[in-house]
């Protein structure tokens, strides 16, 4: 199972400090370092930027928004990234949510699966050098896109529902998740987006999982913590899908905490389950437990 670090940056976040938490995950010895699409720093910018300076570590976004960006756009930005950081990008794209994409951007998020199934339809191939010509109900893209030297970066999606994980299993190469617990990931997220990949001819898609994580001897501090910076997840109604499907109260309940033994048991469950890459995102107090949590992680792998 690979291991990635899920950037600690917040919408006040600065380029230095992307980048420094980048380099740190480096040299812990992590596989990826993602980081999120909200409302600071434009991410692929942003990585770009990272990847100059910060050598030898996949970097992903987890995720991008699709609805305010045309997938030919994206696709360029995309591959100019891979021209500037080595190809080391991993595409993570997302729908976002009904009350940023209609209340924010003032978009429709009307039939959002054939919103990314039209998506991928027309990214995916100019991605892969070719000369598109695909006109749907929603998106046009005609066209083709140069980027010398670029190579197609590997490209998930954060898909939670049943069709969604159909379509990226269809026409992706895997799923990134948050707020989805072991039981779903084994019983319901691996085994759908597995068999859409193998009806589509598709290799094995990648599985990226996401919780909270951290090793310590405060587990109710932990939880309670965990509970506070994470509430606005209970509000959205895909995650809140996802914790009903576990049937935990929060995000809280998601967290992986405790000792080093019970911590390196969960990520172990989640890697016999099928997870590929578990991104973590680690909720510590102090570098101590930071740094018990990273040791526990590699020993996981």
């Amino acid at each position: 199972m690979r291991l990635g670090i899920m950037a600690a940056v917040d919408n006040g976040g600065t380029l230095e400090q992307l980048i420094d938490q980048a380099r740190v995950s480096h040299e812990a010895g992590v596989d990826t370092f993602w980081a999120a699409q909200t409302f600071g720093l434009d991410t692929l910018t942003a990585l770009a930027v990272v990847g100059r300076e910060v050598p030898g570590i996949e970097l992903g976004t987890s995720v991008v928004p699709t609805y305010p960006r045309h997938p030919m756009m994206l696709a360029q930005q995309a591959l100019t990234v891979q021209v500037a950081i080595g190809n080391r990008l991993c595409l993570g794209i997302g729908l976002s949510h009904r009350p940023v994409v209609e209340g924010m951007w003032g978009l429709s998020f009307d039939k959002p699966v054939r919103h990314l199934r039209e998506y991928l339809s027309g990214m995916m191939p100019l991605l892969e050098g070719a000369n598109v010509r695909f006109k749907g109900d929603v998106f046009t893209v005609r066209g083709a896109i140069s980027a010398p030297g670029a190579q197609r970066p590997t490209v998930i999606v954060a898909a939670l529902g049943e069709q969604m994980l159909r379509v990226a299993g269809a026409l992706a190469d895997g799923t990134t998740t948050w707020c989805v617990g072991p039981e779903t990931l084994r019983n319901f997220t691996i085994p759908t987006i597995r068999q859409a990949a193998a009806d589509a001819g598709r290799p094995e898609p990648r599985i990226v999982a996401s919780l909270p994580i951290t090793v310590t001897d405060d587990v109710d501090d932990a939880r309670r913590r965990t509970g506070e910076e994470l509430a606005m997840y209970n509000s959205l109604p895909s995650y809140r899908t996802m914790m009903d499907k576990e049937g935990v109260v929060g995000p809280a309940d998601l967290a992986i905490v405790g000792s080093e033994a019970e911590v390196r048991d969960r990520l172990l469950e989640l890697k016999a389950a099928g997870v590929s890459d578990f991104n973590a995102v680690i909720i510590s107090v102090d570098i101590e437990e930071r740094l018990r949590t990273l040791s526990v992680m590699r020993d996981a792998r």
